[in-house]
């Protein structure tokens, strides 16, 4: 078919040519912005047009629990910013946006803060930076510390990742909960805050073993100022999987979660899917490969550092520090070990964990609605906007919301009789045993024969060293004796007995074999075994009976109780058949 020509001999491509020459130039400009806008919008995920359709209200906050939480009945009904609307700052209306400027200003609170290193059992150095509430009240009491009977509530806060005290969502929450009267301390990861490495043990997203060695330090310094913590992002997720691992054991008596990345595995497949969660992958390996080259004296011994410094992405981190310097078989084992998830139902502590629906690095697929639902003790606070610990509110973003919940929820639980407690150690068995067992000197056997007495006080006190040692010699020349009188063919149940009473033993050994003859000494080989092999029995017992008095015989009672029925049935069994013959043979017969 021919081209269309109109009367001019113009076809008709060559009509559409002009007529969109003719649309002015300004038209296009308009029309491509406002479809970069839209592009724009939507890689950004901004929800300014919804907000100001739903009137700037914001969003509604909403709360999983389990119908019959005593925590959300009684507690977080008291917290009104639970119960109320998140409206994001207006010109930070978009998670990355949030998120972005929390990294880059934050717009935190100016203080200083007291430090405090502390070495814990493996020789790691870890940097306690506190904020007093006196550092608030007056500038003449700088100088004061917290009294061992300080009754003030104490909150530890655990950072994320890379993060350390000087985080700018850090400062929010330790001004305002010490603004509050409470005394706050921020545990820096190893490594952060400036201090060295000085063992070779690093952090990681599932390592408890400082948090748990803080929060008992703490416990033990300040037994009257109730405990509690605060988690953020792979902080969150070290405190929710220590509360797990602990379950009643731990001091901790309250405790929030905020931005939990939960599922390690989720949040690591999550964060590779689409391009911009990409980039905050490789802004993240940036972070963790900084953090590795101040320490590379140490990693660089441990692990393979070309390999580390090639990373371009967690996971690939991961593989080359982590899983190498923590001894994980895989990637995937250390996320599946490590999530806090898999911890939620053994968590025993009024626990509030706050999380937003559009968190650009932990996602909502990996938040476990159901458990925290089946845990009378957790309360999930879900917002649909917020980003990764940003929560910005007000025009000039100079406030983080989710520390307000935070702030009302301790303050809330702290002045309710729902604080968890410390569960009591001694019970049942070991409670009745306590005033007999507990309460005197251990004895320690040794393989070599040597007994020595272990008591409670610790090294600290001269007395104890010198009674243990005083008591490892009488013992020890207790044992001399058993075996010297053991070779003479008795055993004396007395260590400190005299030589009269050894000479007498022997006169005895020899009356008897005097009376015995022939037949005593080609059974005395036999015996002699005999009493060789219950010899280190006897003398256990002996020395136990020195040092416990009647806990053995409570000891040996509940023995022979507990044992009685398996001895009894034992019995039936060895015996029966012969009791069966003398029954049968004992049986008239017929005739």
């Amino acid at each position: 078919m021919e081209a269309a020509v109109s009367s001019d001999g113009e076809s008709a491509g060559e009509l559409v040519l002009r007529a969109v020459a003719l649309v002015p130039w300004t038209r296009y400009a308009l029309a491509a912005l406002a479809l970069a806008a839209a592009l724009l919008y939507r890689f950004l995920e901004l929800h300014f047009l919804g907000d100001l359709l739903r009137g700037l209200r914001g969003g509604r906050v909403a709360l999983t629990f389990h119908p019959e939480s005593q925590v959300y009945h009684r507690v977080v009904s008291k917290c009104r910013s639970l119960h109320g609307r998140y409206l994001a700052t207006p010109w930070l209306a978009s998670p990355h946006l949030q998120t972005l400027f929390l990294s880059i200003s934050g717009r935190p609170p100016s203080f200083t803060y007291r430090r405090q290193l502390y070495t814990v059992r493996d020789g790691g150095t870890i940097a306690l930076d506190w904020l007093l509430a006196s550092d608030l009240e007056d500038v003449e009491s700088c100088d004061e510390s917290i009294s061992r009977d300080d009754s003030a509530p104490l909150l530890v806060v655990i950072p994320g990742l890379t993060s350390d005290s000087s985080a700018a969502y850090v400062k929010h929450l330790v001004f305002s909960m010490a603004s509050k009267g409470w005394n706050v301390v921020v545990s820096n990861h190893r490594g952060l805050g400036g201090i060295s490495m000085t063992s070779d043990c690093f952090y990681n997203a599932g390592w408890t073993e400082d948090m748990r060695e803080v929060v008992n330090f703490l416990h033990q310094k300040y037994p009257e100022a109730p405990l509690f913590t605060v988690g953020t992002s792979i902080g969150a997720n070290i405190v929710v999987k220590y509360l797990g691992e602990e379950g009643e054991s731990t001091p901790v008596a309250g405790a929030a979660s905020i931005c939990s990345p939960w599922d390690l595995l989720v949040t690591n497949r999550f964060i590779s899917r689409k391009l911009v969660q990409r980039l905050y992958d490789r802004a993240l390996a940036i972070g963790l490969k900084g953090y590795a080259k101040l320490h590379q004296p140490v990693l660089a011994r441990l692990a393979n550092w070309e390999a580390i410094t090639s990373s371009s992405s967690i996971r690939e981190f991961d593989r080359h520090a982590t899983c190498v310097v923590a001894k994980y078989e895989t990637v995937d084992t250390f996320y599946r070990k490590c999530s806090s998830a898999n911890y939620i139902g053994n968590v025993s502590v009024p626990l509030l964990c706050i999380s937003a629906l559009d968190d650009p690095l932990c996602t909502r697929e990996a938040i476990p609605w159901d458990e925290c639902r089946a845990n009378k003790n957790i309360v999930l606070a879900t917002t649909p906007n917020g980003g990764h610990l940003a929560f910005f509110e007000g025009l000039t973003a100079g406030r983080l919301w989710w520390v307000r919940p935070v702030s009302e929820f301790l303050c809330a639980l702290r002045d309710s009789s729902y604080m968890h407690r410390q569960k009591a150690q001694e019970h049942g068995l070991h409670s009745s045993l306590e005033s007999s067992i507990d309460k005197t000197p251990y004895v320690n056997f040794m393989e070599d024969g040597m007994v020595a007495a272990v008591t409670n006080d610790g090294p600290d006190k001269d007395d104890s060293l010198h009674s243990q040692i005083v008591s490892e010699i009488e013992l020890n020349d207790g044992m001399v004796a058993i075996q010297q009188n053991e070779h003479t063919g008795e055993i004396q149940n007395e260590s400190d007995s005299g030589v009269g009473d050894k000479n007498n033993s022997e006169g005895n050994v020899a009356s008897v074999q005097g009376h015995e003859g022939n037949h005593k000494q080609r059974e005395e080989p036999e015996a002699n075994n005999i009493r060789d092999a219950i010899a280190p029995v006897r003398r256990s017992i002996h020395q136990i009976t020195r040092s416990q008095g009647k806990s053995v015989w409570l000891l040996a009672y509940i023995a022979v109780v507990t044992s009685w029925p398996l001895l009894g049935a034992l019995g039936y069994f060895l015996f029966r058949k012969r009791f069966s013959n003398s029954m049968l043979a004992k049986k008239p017969k017929k005739l």
